[in-house]
């Protein structure tokens, strides 16, 4: 049987900013798409979705943090195409796709990652991504 790799901090580090940096775009995304809701029924969806977006960017800062580390502070890619979509129908779908990118890197990255903290952490995180993206699903079915 093979060893699993383990992450070497600057890699863990990495990883960790760049998912905050696609978390910050998602809460700043869901925060305004929640100003000028076109759809009042998706407002506890998006709010939820905010909330938990905002929570995953502290966690993550926080393990940054705790590896004396300073968090990035940028804001990824993904909060500018997803606001130039207009369509509240739309930008969800792409809200989704994004939650989806996100548990695809948690996937790749938990397995790596030796301190048992930041996997339990970052599993919940994961979890949390699959219900918002089934809730969104269930939105459209």
């Amino acid at each position: 049987m093979s060893e699993i790799k383990q992450l070497a901090v600057d890699e863990l580090l990495k990883a960790l900013n760049e998912l905050l940096e696609a978390e910050r775009a998602g809460a700043r995304v869901t925060l305004e798409s929640l100003k000028d809701l076109s759809i009042p029924e998706y407002r506890p969806l998006i709010n939820d979705i905010q909330q938990d977006e905002v929570r995953w960017c502290k966690m993550l800062m926080g393990i940054i943090r705790s590896y004396d580390s300073l968090p990035s502070s940028n804001t990824g890619n993904f909060y500018e195409k997803a606001m130039a979509i207009a369509d509240l129908n739309e930008r969800l779908v792409f809200i989704n796709r994004g939650q989806a990118w996100v548990v695809k890197r948690l996937k790749a990255l938990i397995p790596l990652v030796s301190d048992q903290n930041v996997v339990n952490k970052l599993t919940e995180m994961l979890e949390a991504h699959v219900l918002n993206i089934n809730r969104v699903e269930e939105l459209f079915n």
